[in-house]
């Protein structure tokens, strides 16, 4: 397909795409598919993702930053 000559997007190693900006996807079609928003999320919820990840919590929060809800 010659993506990077045509495109100019590649892969590293860990198949992240460079440019960071370049997307793909595989989409699907449904008629009876809707759309979803997701709440903000509580500390004590933070609290339990970092600990089921043995990851700090302040990283995780972070990460989170986003959809935190206090």
């Amino acid at each position: 397909m010659n993506v990077e000559k045509e495109t100019g997007i590649i892969l590293t190693e860990s198949l992240a795409m460079v440019p960071i900006a370049a997307v793909s996807g595989l989409y699907f079609a449904n008629k009876e598919a809707q759309y979803f928003g997701v709440g903000k999320i509580t500390k004590e919820q933070v609290e339990d993702y970092s600990k089921r990840k043995n990851m700090k919590f302040e990283i995780v929060e972070r990460w989170l930053g986003p959809v935190l809800g206090y």
